[in-house]
């Protein structure tokens, strides 16, 4: 069995819940000693972008976006946000937050192949 995990969101603003819960789900595997990367594409990229994360709060019992992000992160978790889906939507590579890298298909594709388990939001 692998020890990596992988999160894919692919949503925002579109359904903040999702968002919400996946990285809750990202921080739970994290905190279970997985290697975990959480990989953003479509509408989920606006999660990587300064000041789109402090916007979502769904209320409790959960975080709010922004703080599990921040959580995420400074745990060690790999942020990657899908490239193609950011130049669709115009965002710049220097909007993105500390700790988001632009990554295309490949690597989400190579991170899985080692047998990763993954879960999509």
């Amino acid at each position: 069995m692998s020890n990596k995990f992988c999160v894919s969101i692919a949503n925002c603003h579109t359904d903040p819940d999702k968002a919400t819960v996946g990285f809750v789900v990202a921080n739970a595997a994290i905190g279970s000693e997985k290697e975990t990367m959480v990989f953003l594409s479509t509408d989920g990229v606006w999660a990587a972008v300064k000041g789109e994360a402090e916007k979502i709060s769904v209320g409790e019992p959960f975080a709010p976006l922004k703080d599990l992000i921040d959580k995420f992160v400074a745990a060690g978790g790999q942020l990657l946000v899908c490239t193609p889906c950011t130049k669709l939507r115009g965002i710049q590579p220097d909007q993105l937050i500390d700790g988001a890298s632009l990554a295309g298909g490949a690597a989400l594709v190579e991170f899985l192949s080692d047998g990763a388990g993954s879960v999509s939001y």
